[in-house]
């Protein structure tokens, strides 16, 4: 039987111009890793929106995965500009194999 553990999930809903700084918190938490995917449109409380490479607020998705502790220095860092800059990170647990690569 192979063998799973539980790792956090971590995605990142932010504008395009903020990846950077959130991959710097990532690597400053010590996660190894994160993929970044364009996201195109999507609808939240302020109503439908769709990306816009023009104005710059085009959106994107940021994942990774880490270990609880790791993951909750990482929500610890983001925290402050959460609102401020229209983050929305959440996490969950995820069932992994080879859990020690992350």
């Amino acid at each position: 039987m192979i063998e799973t553990v539980v790792r956090k999930r971590i995605e990142i809903l932010a504008d395009a111009a903020q990846v950077k700084r959130v991959t710097k918190a990532i690597d400053n938490a010590g996660i190894t890793g994160w993929t970044v995917t364009p996201v195109t449109s999507g609808k939240g409380r302020d109503g439908h929106w769709r990306e816009e490479r023009v104005m710059g607020t085009d959106k994107v998705f940021i994942l990774t995965i880490a270990p609880e502790e790791k993951a909750m220095a990482l929500a610890e860092e983001l925290a402050p500009i959460l609102g401020s800059h229209g983050l929305l990170l959440t996490m969950w647990d995820v069932q992994v194999i080879r859990g020690e690569r992350f």
